[in-house]
């Protein structure tokens, strides 16, 4: 009880140097008592150095990366150090406990019997192989967390060209917290369905998706795949969609206000490989069936899927699955939810 009071005095200083902005706390507030001017403040927005530095890859992944997965799992690498060493504590007893028994089977003097020795090295072997598994998942866990922060951070860079004239290029992070994406890639035939979905009267109905899909801010990005699997111009082919005969009053600008381009295609490339492979993997027909991935406002996947976009379960469910439910303010007072 004697040392609770000097265990009291120095949590500030271990605070201090366990967190940072302790420090420029404190100064803030002697500035605000003393008015005198300082630098310090301006610690907490980082300069061009520091944005540069955390921009920096090792690894396959940046700084601001490995930040993100360590605040989202702040203990990740307290439990892989302790299965990390508790592996290799078991390992050590483990070596111990082997030559025991084999003393104790050679008929050695002094040594504990043969079978307890043998439960000593079974005790310690799983101990050894327990732990290391332990230590690999949280690995195989971390590393899927990185992944999926590095490919989060890929998708909101992707740019985009909107289809309404006067509109200019912007990235998918632009469209966070007002609209909702769905990437729909695949192959010419699947991108000339696509187009005419949203451009042409459909037998004796008329055709009011774009106007539907607008009224529950929905984007739709097509991206035209060759055979390689690659993402090329997909204006081009939206274009020049050729209508059969069940489709009515074609019109390409029909449906531009929901509507946007892949543009820099090289980077969309690299984000469509992992999910192209992952389907193809399973036995689907990328380039006919297509696939879908739609992106909620809080720049997250909401699903992924294959063939054409789901256009009914958009304009029906959609304000549930991604509104202010999930916390997207204005939501409520759009649709009406609490």
């Amino acid at each position: 009880m004697k040392l609770l009071p000097t265990v009291l005095a120095l949590l500030p200083l271990v605070s201090a140097f366990t967190n940072p902005t302790y420090i420029v706390s404190n100064n803030i507030n002697r500035q605000t008592q003393h008015n005198i001017p300082s630098s310090t403040v301006l610690f907490s927005t980082p300069n061009d150095d520091q944005a540069s530095a955390l921009s920096q890859k090792f690894g396959g992944y940046t700084s601001k990366q490995r930040l993100r997965e360590e605040v989202e799992s702040p203990f990740r690498k307290v439990r892989l150090a302790f299965f990390g060493f508790s592996s290799i504590s078991a390992a050590v007893a483990f070596y111990f406990s082997a030559i025991t028994a084999l003393k104790s089977n050679m008929g050695f003097e002094g040594m504990i019997p043969f079978d307890e020795a043998l439960i000593q090295v079974a005790i310690n072997a799983g101990g050894a192989i327990g732990f290391a598994l332990l230590a690999n998942r949280e690995l195989k866990v971390g590393q899927a967390n990185l992944d999926r922060i590095a490919k989060g951070g890929l998708l909101a860079r992707l740019p985009v060209e909107p289809a309404m004239e006067g509109e200019s290029k912007r990235t998918l992070k632009e469209y966070r917290r007002a609209s909702r994406v769905v990437i729909a890639a695949g192959g010419e035939e699947y991108i000339n369905q696509l187009t005419l979905s949203l451009n042409s009267d459909q037998l004796a109905d008329t055709n009011t998706l774009p106007s539907s899909l607008a009224n529950v801010d929905i984007v739709i990005v097509p991206v035209l795949l060759n055979e390689q699997y690659q993402p090329v111009n997909t204006q081009e082919a939206w274009e020049n969609a050729n209508p059969s005969e069940t489709d009515r009053n074609f019109d390409h600008t029909r449906a531009n206000e929901v509507v946007a381009f892949p543009s820099e295609l090289p980077m969309w490339n690299e984000y469509l490989k992992s999910d192209v492979e992952t389907a193809k993997g399973q036995g689907y027909d990328v380039l006919e069936k297509g696939i879908t991935i739609t992106v909620k406002k809080n720049g997250r996947i909401l699903r992924r899927a294959t063939g054409l976009p789901p256009f009914g379960d958009f304009i029906g469910a959609m304000e549930v699955a991604d509104g202010s439910k999930f916390g997207m303010p204005g939501d409520g007072e759009k649709y009406g939810s609490d």
